[in-house]
């Protein structure tokens, strides 16, 4: 299932590093070839000679002492996957932040392969808000956290923070492999919150954040596609995924427009104006000068237009962020939009939708298809999405 794949197994220093003995041998077991990477704390938990004997080639540990003079580059550049098992807290912040501390650091910075992050820690760290935030970044961007489970930890007490089974951690690697229905498919994510210009300091804008359409831009790129992320929020943009930074719905609406025609699958996730100033102002509006009178007009309805356009076995997706009548309005969108689905969320239920890290939502079909999504990661919303999108799309030759 594996073989002719090269995983790079990087193994960090947390009691749960036992374990990743196991997850080596069945990478091996499945025709892997498995470079094991451990950091200096690593050694304090498991000897290296375990991993030499198990993996394809010896154990890493060093920037400075392998026989390649730059071993993360080296790495980096020839993995399929990267698996960090366990993934420590501070391995987790490394990578978030773009530290380079080690070897394995380095080589996670150095690769463009799907990286599986496999955390283990006690409750505490992996309920910090900062453990918290940094995964679900780690998330937007595209790796692949494989959640830890509830059990007994080493302090002895039970607790959210027990290091994944290994038979769950490698079947989540085949996955990588395994699942990419969208292998040679050109997609096209829209993302953020559109901003039309009062005046060269004021806009209308939104709540958007951008961490949903993130999100599926993420997940599109791991089941193989192409990806274009038309964004006007300044985020880290998913590995293997293309930016293009708008601001307003003008903007948005040209750049998608000119696109279109060459994709499979769109999804509009951004939250676009659906009104903007119908005269800007050459200068800052000041207080002495009273309340400024400000006439309204549609912006663009893009995804409208992109109903218009949209061209045989061509998927189109849209968002809807509702406070009321969820499904009434969602389903009046879809059938006056053209599109094959609609995405709605109710924004005011708590958790949901602008700012979040996690979201609910219906997504509806034009062809009658309903299925509630109940609240989750954001992460989790994509996959549904994307599944929802990938049943539409005509088979391949």
């Amino acid at each position: 299932m594996l073989q002719g794949r090269t995983i790079v197994l990087g193994v960090t220093g947390g009691i749960a590093a036992y374990k990743a003995i196991e997850v080596c041998r069945r990478l091996v077991d499945l025709g892997a070839h498995v470079t094991p990477v451990l950091t200096e704390a690593a050694h304090h938990m498991v000897g290296p000679t375990t991993f030499t004997a198990l993996a394809s080639e010896p154990v890493k540990t060093s920037l400075w002492r392998d026989s390649h003079h730059i071993p993360h580059t080296k790495m980096g550049q020839t993995a399929d996957a990267i698996v960090v098992c366990p993934a420590t807290a501070r391995i987790i912040s490394d990578l978030r932040t773009g530290r380079s501390g080690d070897l394995l650091s380095a080589t996670l910075l150095a690769t463009t392969a799907p990286v599986v992050m496999c955390p283990a820690m006690h409750t505490e760290m992996w309920e910090h808000p900062a453990t918290v935030e940094n995964l679900a970044v780690l998330a937007e961007r595209g790796v692949v956290i494989v959640p830890p489970e509830e059990g007994r930890l080493a302090g002895g007490d039970i607790g959210k923070g027990r290091l994944a089974e290994p038979a769950t951690i490698v079947d989540r690697v085949v996955k990588l492999f395994a699942d990419r229905p969208l292998e040679g498919r050109r997609v096209l994510v829209t993302a953020g919150g559109t901003r039309e210009a009062i005046d060269p300091v004021r806009y209308i804008g939104n709540r958007s954040t951008g961490k949903q359409g993130y999100a599926i831009a993420a997940k599109a790129t791991q089941l193989g596609a192409k990806v274009t992320l038309v964004t006007t929020v300044d985020r880290p943009v998913p590995d293997g995924a293309e930016a293009v930074e708008v601001t307003s719905a003008a903007e948005m609406h040209d750049a998608v427009m000119g696109m279109a025609a060459e994709c499979d699958l769109i999804v509009m996730a951004a939250a676009v104006a659906d009104f903007r100033p119908i005269a800007v102002a050459d200068g800052k509006l000041k207080k002495a000068d009273g309340v400024p009178e400000i006439e309204l007009e549609p912006t663009v309805d893009i995804l409208a237009a992109l109903g218009e356009v949209k061209r045989p076995g061509q998927v189109l997706v849209g968002f809807a962020a509702e406070t009321s009548d969820l499904r009434v309005n969602a389903a009046d969108k879809l059938a006056r939009k053209g599109a094959d689905l609609i995405v709605a969320n109710d924004v005011s239920a708590p958790g949901v939708g602008f700012a979040h890290d996690t979201n609910a939502v219906t997504i509806l079909g034009a062809d009658t298809f309903v299925v509630d999504v109940p609240l989750t990661d954001k992460g989790s919303i994509a996959d549904a999405v994307l599944s929802a999108a990938v049943d539409r799309l005509p088979a391949t030759d």
